[in-house]
Parts: structure tokens; sequence; C-alpha cells
């Protein structure tokens, strides 16, 4: 084929492209992706830089920014408890979504003055709480739920999933003459004494003895 050929073969291809880009319509192209705003549990630190507020996750060396998105800014007031509005550097597991650059939080989960990141809960561990005077921790998850009080033999027995319902989520079971009934209720909840904040208090009583203290999901 002649070089001239060819020109006017680009030429004429040149010239249609307008033309095409006329013939497409707004209403034909992809529109943006819509955020995700469903709640999920977030792990990271969560520290001031300035007048502003960050987030960084764990295993991860991005920011973004922070923002209180809780109908009575419990969050922002939980953490100022343990020293964020003092500037401390805090670990947080926090309920909330991602938009654009900032972490829009919702609820708390957890949150640590100088705390580490933690690995996540898995279904052999959904539930932990933990007291004071007498000191007492539990673990339910799986198919048991574990119970150490301080100066006294573990208690161990079945457990059965438990869901919240209305912000409450409650659980009993007997067996071989023990008795424990658990009630988690959502609402912050401090532990002085290991400088944390909690999303759950917690009610544990076992053959009819109670304690008080706070409790987290895993």
């Amino acid at each position: 084929m002649k070089l001239r050929t060819i020109a006017r073969i680009v030429s004429l291809a040149l010239l249609s492209l307008p033309a095409l880009a006329e013939e497409v319509n707004i209403a034909d192209l992809p529109t943006s992706k819509p955020v995700d705003t469903k709640p999920r549990l977030a792990y990271g630190q969560v520290l001031k830089y300035g007048d502003k507020l960050m987030f960084a996750p764990c295993r991860d060396r991005t920011f973004v920014f922070f923002e209180d998105v809780s109908a009575d800014g419990s969050v922002g007031k939980g953490l100022d408890l343990i020293g964020l509005a003092a500037g401390k550097k805090l670990y947080v597991e926090l309920l909330g979504f991602v938009e654009h650059d900032r972490l829009k939080a919702s609820q708390i989960n957890f949150a640590q003055t100088d705390g580490r990141c933690q690995v996540p809960g898995t279904s052999d561990e959904a539930w932990r709480a933990s007291g004071n005077e007498p000191g007492w921790i539990l673990a339910a998850g799986g198919e048991r739920v574990q119970f150490k009080r301080q100066g006294r033999p573990e208690v161990v027995l079945p457990y059965a999933p438990t869901l919240p319902d209305n912000g409450v989520a409650s659980y009993r079971v007997s067996e071989g003459g023990r008795a424990l009934t658990l009630r988690f209720e959502q609402k912050l909840c401090r532990d002085q004494q290991a400088n944390s904040v909690f999303g759950w208090t917690a009610s544990v009583t076992l053959d009819g003895e109670t304690l008080h203290g706070c409790a987290w999901q895993r």
C-alpha cells in the first residue's frame, strides 16, 4: 500500500473521533463505587498530630484522619478518659468505616494507653471480660467458656454463640452442679487499673455470686 493511501486512511480515522465522542452519553459511563458504610472493627493506633487526630491501621504504615461520628460523642469521650486529649498514643479497636481519607468511628470495642496491636479473635474466642477486686477474667467462644477468679480454681463450662440483641448479650448454662450467667451490655466501661476503656459492661454470676467488670468482643 502506498504511503499516500495510508496517510489518507489515518486522516479519515482522526476526523471521525469527535463524532464518536459526541455519541457517548454520560449516563452510559460507569458510576463510582458507593462507600460501604457498614461498621466493621478497625484495629490500630490513634494519636494527635497538631490539632488533628490520626488513625494508623495495625501492620500498615499509612495514616488516615480520625472522626468521631457517634451520636453523643461517646467515642471521643472514652478515648479522652485514657489520655488522647493529653496527647497520649492509644491502641484502639473501633467500629467504623473508611470514607475517602478518614476513619469514621461510631463505637469503642476496646482501647488502651500505649497498647500494642493484638491479633483479632477467632470463632474459638468471641468475648473477653475482666474485673477487679477480686480480680477475674473470662473468655467465651467456640464450645466453652473459661472463668478464672483470683485464688480459686478455673471453671470451664459449655458455651453456645451469644449475639447482642438491642445492645445486650446474655447467656446461661448449668452443668455438673455449677450455674453460670453472663450479661454484656453495650455501655462505655473504664478499667482505671489497666488504663483502658471498653464498649461493654460485664456481669458474671457464678453459683449465685455476681461480679462486675468490662467486656469486649473478639
